[in-house]
């Protein structure tokens, strides 16, 4: 009995028997689908993941079967079940040939058999024993009400994918429970802003509020850094088109400023810390003129609203956020929240401790490091993690090439022959990678790095450029537009906070998809976080990279998923990508940390009133610093004058400028590893494939048994791009994939494919005079692109190209079932020994 008719026959009944079809509330979803695969290239996925039965009740997913064929050991599939059921979150997994049965608890870690399936009922009350206490039958109450709400599916276009669900059921568990903060850690591109939005819907629905009551709906503030980012929210939350007419307001400042009340009707707000902690002025009695004390700036912020007899001081001025009720928000849903705001020091902190009766959501891209441990002191542990690795492995990110590239002049030492066209320079001294754009430019080097990116990138693909400075990234877009192909003046352009207005254009036109100018886009900080643009192709780092947090954050850009695209290529001029190899880059959070004051984690000190006001923020005035007369900027730099060295290299040192790529392998575990590593990796795990050289050979010789050893290779980690990179890497790409694996595998020569087609012709005496035509056709195209014209799929193709019509090929070659086994027996005298 195969694996099917055992669940037909044995699993189904058996669960049946335990009332998973009779009681209201109870599901059983077969086959249920939890990731579509890794991206392989070449239109290809690692075998997506599947469980046989995942146990549903009272919303909630709460046990997963996996089973195996009757004739099959019961427990076959446990690790299959324990797999699924921690991807899952589920405590319960389930492993059975319909004879026998075995339960692992994934919680206690205990397992053995089980006479039966257990009911509905049971299962629940083993994942969740009861509590007899009030407040523990609230939560329950509460987390049924929540979870009860359907996800709102954009008419069934859009679904949740295992991890959202896992993240928005940990959050709404958290707040039934009464957590005050709330923290979700979880990879660019793999849908914050969705979670975020599914979250404020079911809480939105079943009238969720701090006072757990149900009267009303809550009032929830989406709070960013960025307008591009809480544009992008708003507009997000909008396209599902759920909410009710008004309910989602974007707070300005102009919008404050014109109304003078902060704006309290709605349920979602957006806005950013920016807009919050801006100091409005409130009226403070009626006059006949406005105080002198007020600056030009406040003037021109208040007199669209100002009545004539009004008078506004500096003395009134008071944050915006400051103008709402401490209790307003129900809860505030903090985006990129390890971008400094929960840091003690940090003005966005006095937001978060003044609406401190709202729960507090955080959402951070990134995992535990030093430079981000202030926000994970500040809510404490994530209650779900998901890594831009699993995100990789599971097929819902893309994966992505290494190309690190040096120069020769990656250490620059000055010599007679060069320029020294600005500033000072020491002879003795050697300038690296860190110093070149910041203490000293040299534009022949980067121009030559822009020719060598442009000669390896497509450059119709759209490409990100991170720079060191606004300045370099000015030059760097220059020297792309003096030498790409296109000839268009917007084909690259530079977005930093310098270019306003009009970079926010070209970064929406570079974000839409069906616009191809422009192409490329140069930056320096601006562009790290919130492009959320699925068809970047290529990202060049052409500075050095600060931390771990803002690496992952760069590679993020390229990591969300567009059709056609099976993966993105980092190119690194500057060594960033050795992150990889840091044992932490795709770690857990490491262990929180004590406050040192309190000893308490989270910490619960109190925080500290300024001395002055006696509040919390500080609430003092501060008088805004006024421009420098001479420079116009706030502070002045009139005394600080550009002390950056510009060197002209001689004309030998720009001739003889060259540059080295290796390429880097990402490897199943979630590291990059060198070519070296690779190759070792694919000779030790070869013989598992296939015992020797003639096995190979007589695999490699059908196509049906070639794509099997293909999948095989996939499957355990070695892509078809990346075997196609190891190609170029043993100078191999003349040759038959075969040759190369034979190559590592037993040393032998590897054999130029047109010597290969050359051999095979000498077996043509066999066939047909249209067979001779055709197979030459075949073999010709197999010179020019691969092994993959051999593809059994490739045969309608080759027809129409050689025929135009399937039709007038079987003309000339016979019925199709004829001309394909001639094509499949060929390949046999393709691959014969040499």
């Amino acid at each position: 009995m195969n694996e099917a008719q055992t669940e037909l026959d044995l699993i189904d009944p058996a669960l049946d028997a335990a009332g998973w079809r009779d009681t209201e509330g109870a599901k059983i979803h077969k086959q249920f689908p939890i990731a579509s695969g890794r991206i392989t290239g070449k239109n290809m996925r690692s075998k997506p993941l599947r469980a046989d039965y995942v146990l549903q009740y009272r919303n909630r997913y709460i046990g997963v079967i996996e089973g195996k064929a009757s004739n099959k050991y019961y427990t076959e599939g446990v690790g299959q079940a324990k797999n699924y059921a921690f991807m899952l979150n589920i405590r319960f997994a389930f492993a059975t040939n319909g004879h026998k049965s075995y339960r692992i608890d994934m919680q206690e870690g205990s397992e053995g058999d089980i006479s039966k399936f257990p009911t509905p009922d049971e299962l629940w009350e083993m994942t969740f024993p009861k509590k007899s206490t009030d407040l523990a039958t609230r939560e329950d109450l509460w987390k049924d009400r929540m979870l009860s709400v359907p996800y709102e599916t954009k008419s069934g276009t859009w679904r949740p994918r295992y991890y959202q669900e896992n993240a928005v059921t940990a959050v709404l568990d958290s707040l039934a429970e009464g957590k005050k903060r709330i923290l979700l850690t979880l990879a660019t591109g793999t849908g914050k802003t969705d979670i975020a939005f599914q979250i404020a819907w079911k809480l939105y629905e079943s009238r969720w509020n701090l006072q757990f009551d149900g009267k009303r709906r809550p009032r929830i503030l989406f709070l960013a850094d960025r307008n591009l980012l809480a544009d992008q929210a708003f507009n997000k939350f909008n396209s599902f088109n759920a909410f009710e007419e008004n309910a989602l307001v974007r707070i300005s400042p102009g919008e404050i400023s014109k109304k003078q009340k902060p704006l309290t009707n709605g349920n979602m707000f957006y806005t950013i810390f920016q807009t919050f902690m801006a100091e409005n002025i409130q009226p403070k009695a009626k006059r006949n003129k406005i105080s002198a004390k007020a600056t030009d700036k406040d003037i021109s912020n208040i007199k669209s609203a100002a009545e004539p007899d009004q008078e506004y001081t500096t003395a009134n001025m008071k944050p915006n956020f400051g103008q709402y009720p401490k209790d307003f928000f129900d809860l505030i849903i903090i985006d990129e929240c390890h971008r400094g705001g929960s840091n003690d020091e940090s003005t966005w902190r006095g937001i978060l401790e003044y609406f401190s009766p709202a729960v507090q959501l955080g959402l951070t891209a990134t995992p535990k490091r030093e430079v981000n441990k202030d926000t994970y002191l500040y809510f404490g542990d994530p209650v779900y993690v998901y890594s831009l690795k699993q995100g990789i492995n599971d097929g819902f990110l893309t994966p992505f090439k290494v190309k690190a590239i040096s120069t020769t002049e990656d250490v620059y030492k000055y010599t007679s022959g060069d320029t020294v066209l600005q500033g000072e320079i020491d002879e003795e001294r050697e300038y690296g990678l860190k110093e070149q754009n910041r203490i000293i430019i040299i534009p022949a080097l980067e121009e030559y790095r822009v020719k060598v990116f442009l000669d390896k990138i497509d450059q119709d693909q759209k490409t990100l450029v991170f720079c060191a400075t606004q300045k370099h990234a000015a030059m760097v877009r220059d020297f792309i537009n003096q030498h790409a192909r296109s000839k268009n003046p917007d084909y690259c352009q530079r977005v930093t906070a310098n270019d306003g207005a009009v970079g926010e254009q070209h970064l929406k036109n570079f974000q839409d998809n069906e616009r191809t100018i422009p192409t490329i886009l140069t930056t320096s900080q601006k562009l790290s976080t919130g492009v959320d643009a699925p068809e970047i192709r290529n990202i060049i780092l052409m500075r050095t990279v600060n931390s771990i947090v803002e690496f992952k954050q760069i590679i993020g850009r390229g990591t969300r998923l567009y059709e056609g695209k099976p993966y993105f290529t980092l190119y690194d001029f500057y060594k960033a990508h050795e992150h990889f190899s840091d044992p932490e880059w795709d770690g857990e959070p490491i262990e929180p940390e004590i406050c040192k004051k309190c000893g308490k984690y989270p910490c619960e000190c109190e925080p500290v009133v300024c001395i002055k006001c006696g509040q919390f923020p500080c609430i003092c005035i501060k008088e805004p610093p006024e421009p420098c007369p001479n420079c116009h900027n706030i502070p002045c730099i009139c005394d600080r004058p550009d002390k950056t060295i510009k060197v002209m290299l001689s004309d030998n040192k720009v001739r003889e400028l060259d540059s080295m790529v290796k390429t880097r392998f990402y490897s199943p575990d979630g590291k990059t590893i060198s070519a070296e590593e690779f190759i070792r990796m694919l000779f030790g795990d070869l013989p598992g494939l296939f015992r020797d050289e003639e096995e190979l050979r007589k695999l490699w010789s059908s196509p049906v048994t070639r794509k099997q050893l293909l999948e095989e290779l996939n499957n355990i980690g070695y892509t078809a791009d990346q075997l196609e990179d190891l190609s170029k890497l043993v100078h191999g790409e003349d040759s038959d994939l075969f040759d190369v694996l034979n190559y590592i595998a037993y040393h032998r020569e590897m054999i130029p494919r047109k010597k290969r087609a050359d051999q095979a012709r000498k077996y043509f005496n066999v066939y047909s005079d249209n067979q001779r035509d055709f197979l030459d056709f075949v073999l010709k195209q197999y010179i020019s692109i691969g092994f993959d014209e051999l593809d059994d799929s490739k045969l309608p193709e080759l027809l129409t190209l050689k025929y135009q019509a399937i039709g007038d090929a079987q003309e000339k070659l016979g019925e199709i079932k004829s001309i394909r086994e001639t094509f499949i027996s060929f390949q046999e005298h393709l691959y014969r020994v040499a």
